[in-house]
């Protein structure tokens, strides 16, 4: 099926313009609200920060989707590709309509914290409510198991993985998001190449809406992702990861289901060295230290920025393998 490319690059352009366009004005109202990051413990920035960037990369999301759809109702038999789209997007109506509902409340349980501070099990009880409804929407992981309860327990476990690997590597300027956006490149690219144009133009749309919030957080930041930037970008990868079909009939290859974990790797493996870590110094995990990659890199005397661009390359060359 040949679908076409133009489709792709609207994608990723809309929802980069709308991420960059929207931003100051959702710095705006996070002001207003009190919805900021102030200086204290842990913490490099010298002033008030907006947590802008979770509310920007949604509406990057949402509005390109928004437009799309309307579009495709008033003029769809005159636009290329039409067809497939209206066809994948009836296919999977219910999934799509459950990973849109769960972006949603992913970033409302990550507004909450930001404003209250959560008690960990109360933002838990949040992440896994999320990830059951995906789970019961059909978006499930199955590892060739014929059960239904073993792919609703994966599957859960894996969006808490993620999401929480995405919220551990978000303690410099630009490294959780620009680790988003490769991730979601690098699975758009893996299904384009493999026809799977739905999965992909979701993908083109994350990128973008990432990228599109990067020169706000980088290597400067004027707002930060919060926690609810943080969880959405690790929801969305981890969601994106399950979509598409990495092996099937047509395209026997089985080792081809490590692919996520060759996109995912550099956070998955920060996330087990310090839960390990934390462990090991007979603390709890959800409590946050100095210990992850990027910190160590600057104890070894670089700059953060030269230390997140190191971390962003390691993890494009890693999640490339997964091209091959």
């Amino acid at each position: 099926m040949n679908f076409p490319n133009n489709a792709y690059l609207a994608a990723f352009v809309s929802a980069l313009a709308t991420t960059l366009a929207t931003l100051p004005l959702w710095r705006q109202w996070c002001f207003r609200t009190g919805l900021v990051d102030d200086p204290g413990h842990r913490k490099i920035h010298d002033r008030t920060i907006p947590l802008a960037g979770g509310l920007a990369v949604l509406t990057g999301l949402i509005v390109p989707l928004a437009a799309a759809a309307a579009l495709l109702k008033l003029n769809g038999p005159q636009i290329a590709g039409s067809a497939e789209l209206l066809y994948g997007l009836e296919a999977r109506a219910v999934q799509l309509g459950a990973i849109a509902l769960g972006a949603v409340g992913i970033v409302i349980l990550g507004l909450l914290d930001d404003r209250h501070e959560l008690r960990p099990l109360a933002k838990f009880a949040g992440q896994v409510f999320i990830a059951a409804l995906v789970a019961a929407a059909g978006v499930r992981v199955t590892l060739f198991v014929p059960s239904v309860l073993f792919s609703y327990a994966v599957t859960i476990l894996w969006l808490l993985t993620v999401i929480n690997a995405f919220n551990f590597m978000d303690n410099m300027n630009g490294l959780c998001a620009g680790l988003g956006a490769i991730g979601a490149g690098l699975l758009a690219a893996v299904a384009a190449s493999h026809g799977q144009y739905l999965v992909a133009l979701i993908a083109l749309l994350t990128c973008g809406a990432l990228l599109g919030f990067l020169p706000h957080n980088f290597p400067k930041a004027t707002a930060f992702l919060g926690d609810s930037g943080s969880h959405l970008v690790g929801y969305l990868l981890a969601v994106l990861a399950i979509l598409p079909h990495f092996y099937s009939e047509a395209n026997p290859r089985p080792w081809a289901v490590i692919s996520p974990l060759l996109v995912l790797a550099v956070p998955l493996a920060d996330l087990a060295w310090v839960v390990a870590l934390r462990w090991r110094m007979g603390k709890p995990f959800y409590l946050g230290d100095t210990n992850h990659l990027s910190h160590r890199l600057v104890r070894a005397g670089l700059k953060p920025t030269l230390a997140v661009v190191i971390i962003w390359i390691a993890a494009a060359l890693i999640g490339g393998l997964a091209l091959l």
